[in-house]
């Protein structure tokens, strides 16, 4: 039942869940006690309310959204509960006494005081944002000033609203006992604090505390590119959950050959961003990004289709490049929007098939096969078992934006899976790792997915009661208390190294000061190397885990796993890098055989009903190597998908890099050949009082033979010689597309 209230609530715990009770009973309870009236009720009630709401307002619970949404927000709150206060008085027979006219014209005082505060804090924040944000980008072209400090800024309107405390407490002690003298105190210090908050902002709003205007920003931004002069762009935009599939293609950028730049689109993605030596700039206004010197970039890559992807695919100079984030069989691999780009990259030969199959229009001959440079981390099975039991991964993917049963398998066999697993003949520790999103658009895969937690929390209990696995706990208790301690303190170190300059930066303080440091970033990788190890030593290897977050990560994952069970995403091609036993839900019901006919990387797997009870084939494959029928079609299925080992695949995407800034170049100088040598008719000019014209030839536009075709050199300036010229390269545009 309490389960079930907390989904209608939609919060994420009891305790939420009881704060959101105790506030919704505590207002009504406050104007009871008003209206009885009662002093020292309406204190607890009162009190109920300040600690329920600055809970919930510190968990970010939904609960709090909502009440904005219907009027009921923190200030309205807050002036009812001041409403209340003065009723009271009222109510107490003293509204004609000095206690009540003190509360009035406290309360009206302070939420004048309001209104300066909610200016500057409003002003300073507009005033301090940047067109852009940058990480590893050298911005010293401009002066950035220190942000304010934290305290000031960051939940300022909730820090100001707090500030009536002393002023309620001094009236319910006066109204309670007579001193009014509490009152006065109270009244006064409310007053005081909100009038040295205002004062304490007002210097930030001084020219020299402000960021640079976004003018000189960007041209700072522009004489950076010119120096730095970037060739590969990784160009992403997507929602606040999407950082993943940024994320991944982070180590790849930083091996590629060339000058690499990440192009980021939206601010709430850039702290989300895993740490990086490459230059990131953020430039959330598509005006700003396409004035952007960017003539060097030969080459754009896309993780992932979206709208914005348009503001920079307009841009003639680079060659585009679809590189996705993942290889699967979904419809997401084969999106008719791909045939915008010059060449769609795949990691084998099964991608090339699947855009055939497709026919989406995507050429086949723009199609290169460049293997999955991420997958280099994970480690080919041996065939035998990490611990003494086996460790199965059930990591399934999301609902997606569609109905489809055949998205997850969390909805229809996920608690199967694991109850399937728990009950198996010999002992399984399972690893349970759920999508990102998962639950973001369907309540029922989130309430399944909190099940599925349940479940394991469960059974982990239980197997830690058992005998067998006490004595081994108690063997091994030394290791994990170590193991735990490493965590806090390779944490600490890493947390350290993750703040870049002053605690509570803002957006452009941390651009000025985020400039790539190799020794900072070899030990932050060292540390994260250190920290995944003592992850999996902290507890038994007997012990089931649910894993979220994005440490430790999924291919981490994978390596500390003999077995996998998952649905149609690239988490499963991704896994067949491991050569390890994998099984495949088909939870549309579609049979074994079409399954696999639909799916290429369910070539080589279990095939899972929901009822999930097919499990047995995984395990028999992952106790014994001779009971592994599908170790050989598995082999054979990983060229498939994933390309050759040799070369490597990072070698390959390198190459198809240098083909394609190859055909850029191409491109781009005979575009700048052709609008050389093209002769554009200039009017003569207008004869003098004689009647005679000047006489002078007509003139030729003349191009700069540089890597930018647009900038063309045009003699006079002649208004129709730049029409003609602007009219030749969109002409090679369209053809080049």
């Amino acid at each position: 039942m309490i389960s079930q209230a907390i989904r209608l609530a939609r919060v994420g715990s009891r305790s939420e869940l009881a704060a959101a009770l105790l506030m919704g009973l505590g207002y009504p309870c406050v104007m009871l006690a008003a209206l009885i009236p009662n002093v020292w009720f309406f204190a607890a009630a009162a009190a109920v309310t300040y600690l329920a709401d600055r809970y919930l307002h510190h968990r970010g619970s939904y609960v709090i959204n909502r009440l904005g949404r219907v009027r009921a927000g923190l200030s309205i709150r807050f002036l009812l509960r001041q409403l209340m206060v003065i009723l009271l008085l009222a109510r107490l027979d003293l509204s004609e006494g000095p206690l009540f006219y003190t509360a009035a014209a406290c309360f009206l005082l302070f939420f004048g005081l309001q209104i300066p505060h909610g200016a500057l804090t409003t002003l300073i924040r507009l005033r301090r944002t940047m067109p852009v944000i940058t990480r590893n980008v050298d911005l010293n072209a401009v002066r950035i000033p220190d942000a304010p400090p934290r305290v000031l800024m960051r939940r300022s309107g909730e820090k100001m609203l707090h500030l009536d405390i002393p002023a309620m407490a001094g009236l319910l002690i006066a109204a309670g006992t007579g001193e009014n003298a509490a009152a006065y105190a109270g009244a006064a210090l409310t007053l005081l604090l909100a009038l040295l908050y205002v004062a304490a902002l007002a210097p930030y709003l001084r020219r020299s505390r402000l960021a640079p205007r976004p003018a000189a920003v960007l041209k700072a931004v522009d004489t950076w590119l010119s120096e730095y002069q970037p060739t590969v762009v990784l160009y992403f935009s997507g929602s606040n959950e999407s950082a993943y599939q940024g994320n991944m293609w982070l180590e790849t950028m930083a091996r590629i050959e060339g000058r690499p730049l990440i192009i980021m689109r939206e601010r709430g993605l850039v702290p989300q961003l895993a740490e990086t030596s490459v230059p990131v700039i953020c430039v959330p206004a598509g005006t700003h990004l396409m004035n952007l010197d960017l003539s060097t970039v030969r080459v754009c890559l896309y993780p992932a289709n979206v709208g914005k992807n348009i503001h920079i695919l307009r841009v003639p100079t680079m060659k585009h490049v679809f590189i996705g984030h993942g290889d699967s069989d979904k419809l997401a691999s084969v999106n008719p929007y791909s045939k915008v780009y010059d060449e769609v990259w795949t990691a084998g030969r099964a991608g090339r098939d699947r855009y055939a199959l497709a026919d989406v229009g995507v050429r086949d001959e723009d199609i290169v096969e460049v293997g999955r440079p991420q997958l280099e981390s994970i480690e080919s099975g041996t065939g035998s078992l990490r611990n003494p039991i086996p460790t199965v991964l059930y990591a399934p993917t999301w609902e997606g934006w569609d109905d489809n049963p055949g998205n997850t398998s969390l909805l229809l066999a996920g608690e199967n899976i694991v109850r399937g697993l728990l009950a198996a003949d010999e002992p399984v520790r399972i690893v349970y790792k759920p999508h990102p999103f998962t639950g973001i658009r369907n309540a029922r895969a989130k309430a399944a997915d909190a099940r599925i937690r349940t479940m394991l929390e469960k059974a982990a209990a239980e197997r830690a009661a058992e005998p067998r696995w006490v004595r081994e706990a108690e063997r091994t208790a030394a290791d994990r208390s170590a193991a735990e301690a490493e965590l806090v303190t390779i944490g600490a170190r890493l947390a350290e190294l993750a703040v870049v300059g002053r605690p509570g930066a803002d957006e452009a303080e941390e651009s000025r000061v985020s400039l790539a440091d190799p020794a900072r970033e070899a030990e932050a990788a060292r540390l994260r190397a250190a920290w995944n190890d003592a992850y999996w030593r902290s507890f038994g290897w007997w012990e089931h885990r649910t894993v979220t977050g994005p440490q430790p990560k999924l291919y981490d994952c994978f390596n500390e796993s003999d077995a996998m069970v998952s649905d149609i995403s690239s988490v499963v091609s991704d896994f067949i890098a491991s050569g390890k036993p994998y099984a495949v839900t088909d939870s549309a019901g579609l049979g074994a055989e079409e399954f696999r006919r639909q799916n290429t990387a369910v070539r080589a797997a279990v095939v899972l009903s929901n009822g999930a009870g097919e499990l047995g084939e995984l395990l028999a494959a992952v106790a014994d190597p001779a009971a592994d029928t599908l170790a050989g079609a598995r082999r054979e299925l990983k060229t498939y998908l994933l390309g050759p080992d040799e070369p490597t695949s990072m070698e390959r995407f390198n190459a198809a890099l240098r083909a394609l800034a190859a055909k850029a170049e191409a491109r781009n100088a005979g575009v700048a050949q052709r609008i050389g040598d093209q002769a554009v008719a200039v009017p003569d000019r207008e004869a003098d009082s004689s009647g005679v014209g000047t006489g002078e030839p007509e003139a030729t536009a003349s191009a700069v033979a540089t890597a930018d075709p647009d900038a063309v050199a045009v003699p006079g300036g002649e208004a129709e010689a730049v029409e003609a010229a602007e009219a030749a390269v969109a002409s090679e545009a369209t053809t080049a597309r």
